[in-house]
């Protein structure tokens, strides 16, 4: 595990740490943000994902959004969270079609796979979360863009 006030990294063993790591940040999180999931096919983006929506207050199934762009969630204060999964996204103009930049507000939530394909669509990320596959578990690497992302990171991992 490495720290600073901006970035982080650590090794999570398997899809249970993901999830427990998800909802540290849930619990935190108490206002809007935007998070990007960064990584490959199978690094569990999406398991963090569904982590922090149920710790968060949805009491449902949360489903990968990879057909339909986006999923809105309610969830804790008032607040929705908006899943996004872009993987399919062949231009980040389909988007805007959505209405998609509607969402990155100042009380939601959202939390965007595969930001890469929506690049200058995008606001600036509080949190950029990078999973990478490691022999038995993910690496996961986060880098705060913002003051509320520093703040958070350090609420989240003073005690992790």
């Amino acid at each position: 595990m490495k720290s600073s006030d901006e970035n982080y990294a650590c090794f999570l063993a398997d899809e249970s740490q993901q999830i427990a790591l998800a909802q540290k940040v849930a619990q935190h999180l108490q206002s809007s943000f935007v998070m990007l999931l960064k990584g490959n096919l199978g690094v569990g983006k999406t398991t963090f994902a569904r982590g922090f929506v149920q710790a968060s207050g949805f009491d449902g199934v949360v489903k990968s959004p990879t057909y339909t762009l986006v999923e809105p969630y309610p969830i804790s204060n008032n607040r929705m969270c908006y899943h996004f999964d872009l993987y399919r996204l062949a231009d980040p103009e389909e988007l805007e079609f959505t209405g998609a930049r509607d969402y990155f507000n100042e009380n939601d939530v959202c939390l965007v796979e595969w930001p890469e394909k929506a690049e200058g669509f995008l606001p600036v990320a509080d949190w950029i979360c990078e999973f990478s596959h490691q022999k038995l578990g993910r690496n996961l690497n986060i880098s705060a863009g913002t003051n509320k992302g520093k703040n958070l990171m350090l609420q989240v991992f003073s005690d992790f």
